[in-house]
């Protein structure tokens, strides 16, 4: 199962020009491979973009995206990973929901397809990322 970032889903959903391709192939790839799904947090920060909760649940329909419950054993790493990256200089805005999305994934052993692979890389070091090859 792949847990797909709000990044990549954006990208589809707002036709993205720098982005819009290799999101929608990743996509398609990864859903080729297995399951694909998506979390409270993810569907949060992809709902602004939508008007309704209609329009989002027609966008993310439930028989293509797992709806993945987050475990307790993630918000755990997410706030561990988060007192690291506090201690390394992080800045002080609190990037909590990419430490709860690469958390999740980490903890269910689910890959994790996103464009932005910087921060997962450094605090999970052993999550299976998806992302696009540094350029």
């Amino acid at each position: 199962m792949t847990l797909v970032d709000s990044n990549v889903l954006l990208d589809i959903f707002t036709r993205d020009p720098k982005w819009y391709a290799w999101s929608a192939a990743a996509l398609m790839s990864a859903g080729d491979e297995g399951a694909l799904a998506t979390n409270p947090i993810i569907f949060a920060e992809v709902s602004i973009h939508f008007a309704s909760l209609e329009e989002l649940e027609e966008a993310l329909p439930a028989a293509s995206f797992h709806r993945a419950a987050l475990p307790w054993e993630a918000a755990f790493l997410a706030g561990r990973c988060f007192a690291q990256y506090r201690k390394r200089g992080g800045a002080r805005r609190s990037p909590m929901p990419d430490f709860y999305i690469g958390a999740h994934a980490a903890v269910a052993g689910m890959g994790l397809l996103t464009r932005d692979p910087k921060r997962y890389r450094s605090h999970f070091p052993k999550l299976r990322l998806i992302c696009p090859e540094p350029g």
